[in-house]
C-alpha cells in the first residue's frame, strides 16, 4: 500500500490546486457570459451558474483547506442557494447592487429553479474534480 493513500493532501497542495482551478473556472466562467463567442444553447444557458457554483466551491477549498471536503461542499451549496433566494427580495439599494457588473456576476438579476440545479451539479463536480486529485495523487508513480 502506498504511504500517502491514507493522508490527506498538504494543506499547500489543496491551496495551489483550488487556485489555479478557480482562475481557469473563472476565465471560463466570464467567456461563458460572452455573446461575441458562438457557445451551444445549453452551454450558453446553463454554464456560467454551474461554473459559479465550481467557483464558490474552490474559493472555500481554497480558504479552508484542511477542512474536510464535504463540509465545503455543502457550505458551497449553502451560499449558492442563499444568493440565488435572495434575489426574491428586491429592495432597491439591493437592485442599485445588482444593476452593476461585480453585483450581477455575485448576486445576480433574478430567481430562476434552474439556477439551483446548476449550483448542485458545478459544487457536485467540485467533489468530483476533489476525489479525482486524491486518487491520482495516491497512485504511485510507475
Amino acid at each position: 500500500m502506498n504511504r500517502h493513500s491514507t493522508q490527506a493532501p498538504s494543506p499547500l497542495r489543496v491551496r495551489v490546486t483550488a487556485l489555479v482551478l478557480a482562475l481557469l473556472v473563472l476565465v471560463l466562467g466570464l467567456a461563458s457570459r460572452s455573446k461575441s463567442i458562438p457557445w451551444p444553447t445549453f452551454f450558453a444557458e446553463y454554464a456560467g451558474d454551474t461554473l459559479w457554483a465550481l467557483l464558490v466551491f474552490l474559493l472555500l477549498r481554497f480558504v479552508a483547506p484542511t477542512r474536510p471536503v464535504l463540509h465545503v461542499a455543502a457550505a458551497a451549496l449553502a451560499f449558492s442557494f442563499a444568493v440565488e433566494l435572495s434575489q426574491l427580495y428586491q429592495a432597491p439599494w439591493l437592485n442599485a447592487v445588482r444593476r452593476t457588473l461585480p453585483g450581477r456576476l455575485v448576486l445576480g438579476a433574478g430567481f430562476l429553479w434552474s439556477d439551483l440545479v446548476c449550483y448542485t451539479v458545478g459544487v457536485l463536480v467540485g467533489l468530483a474534480l476533489s476525489a479525482a486529485l486524491r486518487l491520482r495523487a495516491a497512485t504511485p508513480a510507475s
